[in-house]
């Protein structure tokens, strides 16, 4: 995908990822807001990939790494541009920067309802594993 520039967000991209992530993401997260996208720049600066064309966001990842495990969060691509690559290209740079970490295998975080989303994952080689389910506690209200 030779049109497609994939790079990490800086904190001058917080409010277009959030308009983004309004656009074309499902669902939403507690952390979806300027203070929750600030901390996760300012904590692991590499982590927020954003793949742009033309200029234009067309798609988003978060690629987190604790130490023990891999994780992809926000893969999100704009509408008009879905099944292009977008989503390819950014879990490749995604899957890069977990090895270069040393990480062994990845996690994503897929909503339950998203079968489109289903359907992506599965032709970028992840699969399902039933016999989890994540369990989560609020810590704090957002601030919306």
């Amino acid at each position: 995908m030779n049109d497609l520039d994939i790079r990490h967000a800086a904190s001058s991209d917080i409010d277009t990822v959030l308009r983004f992530w309004r656009e074309a993401a499902e669902g939403t997260s507690i952390s979806d807001d300027r203070d929750g996208v600030a901390r996760l720049i300012a904590r692991d600066p590499e982590a927020l990939l954003l793949a742009e064309r033309g200029g234009l966001l067309v798609g988003t990842v978060i690629a987190g790494f604790d130490g023990w495990r891999c994780s992809a969060y926000r893969l999100a691509v704009r509408p008009g541009h879905r099944r292009q690559g977008v989503a390819t290209a950014l879990l490749e740079a995604a899957e890069a920067r977990f090895a270069a970490l040393g990480g062994r295998r990845a996690d994503a975080m897929v909503l339950e309802a998203n079968e489109p989303a289903h359907q992506a994952w599965a032709a970028t080689g992840y699969h399902r594993e039933d016999h989890w389910r994540r369990w989560v506690k609020p810590l704090a209200t957002p601030t919306d």
